[in-house]
């Protein structure tokens, strides 16, 4: 464990970060994000694609999102990939996922409700 609590104001302030990372799994909200987990997804990177979906999210200070793990959507050759969910209940699924891939989508369609058409699978 990295945080050291030497007051009860440390203890707070580690358990409020704990909630706010529970909030980020847990729905349901606006926009519902799912990274594939299947085998393929892990070997193609999905790992990395969740941690980048939550760092994004946490530093735009986007909390209208729930953010979930799926298995595989069976397009092995898109992944890693997402299924983003908007409130509509309309699905946009984005594949061959990149930290820069990410970002654009975080930006222009978490933040700014713009799908980003180039990396959408079947557009």
């Amino acid at each position: 464990m990295t945080d050291k609590i030497k007051s009860p104001k440390d203890l707070l302030a580690l358990r409020e970060k704990a909630r706010e990372a529970i909030a980020l799994r847990s729905g349901p909200k606006e926009i519902t994000i799912t990274v594939h987990m299947g085998t393929c997804g892990i070997a193609a990177g999905a790992r990395n694609v969740l941690a980048s979906l939550s760092r994004s999210l946490e530093q735009e200070g986007v909390s209208n999102v729930t953010l979930r793990q799926a298995g595989c959507a069976g397009l092995c050759d898109r992944e890693p990939m997402v299924t983003l969910s908007d409130k509509a209940g309309k699905e946009y699924r984005y594949g061959k996922l990149t930290d820069e891939r990410v970002q654009a989508i975080v930006q222009k369609h978490v933040i700014q409700g713009s799908p980003v058409m180039e990396y959408l699978i079947g557009q």
